[in-house]
């Protein structure tokens, strides 16, 4: 893996929330690369454990009865992960309107050839998980998602 300080110059924005991922046989497709699918769940993966190492489980959510939903989802795939490819997903918040939306920017790198696979954003919507309408973010929600970075 490639040293820290080189690996920092090549994220797109400072301070990313990381997650590693290893490419294994049942993510890849018929043309031998990793599925587009399984680039969207290291995405949602990713997301998940930000929100969980900020303070807010996917229990907590529940217990709230709130949670956000994705609103729309824009990925550039710019290169190609095989398997035993052992990459890292970054995800920073960028925005939230401290009522209903906030977005959550990605980048997919390889550490070793130090491309990134991918980059993207997930705009995201707060729900009432009891009826799945768009409700305002709980309080323990507006002090947690709060853009480290704003674009």
């Amino acid at each position: 893996m490639m040293s820290e300080v080189s690996l920092d110059s090549l994220w797109d924005l400072p301070d990313p929330f990381v997650l590693e991922v290893i490419a294994l046989p049942e993510h890849i497709d018929s043309y031998d690369h990793v599925n587009n699918v399984v680039y969207i769940q290291w995405l949602t993966d990713c997301a998940w454990a930000h929100s969980a190492a900020v303070g807010l489980p996917e229990s907590r959510c529940v217990e709230m009865q709130r949670g956000m939903a994705v609103r729309s989802i824009h990925v550039d795939m710019l290169a190609s992960a095989y398997e035993g490819d052992e990459l890292l997903v970054a995800n920073w918040l960028i925005s939230n309107d401290n009522k209903l939306r906030a977005t959550r920017q990605y980048q997919i790198l390889n550490p070793v050839t130090g491309i990134t696979l991918l980059r993207g954003h997930i705009d995201f919507v707060c729900v009432n998980l009891s009826n799945g309408r768009p409700a305002r973010m709980p309080p323990e929600f507006l002090g947690l998602y709060q853009p480290v970075y704003q674009s």
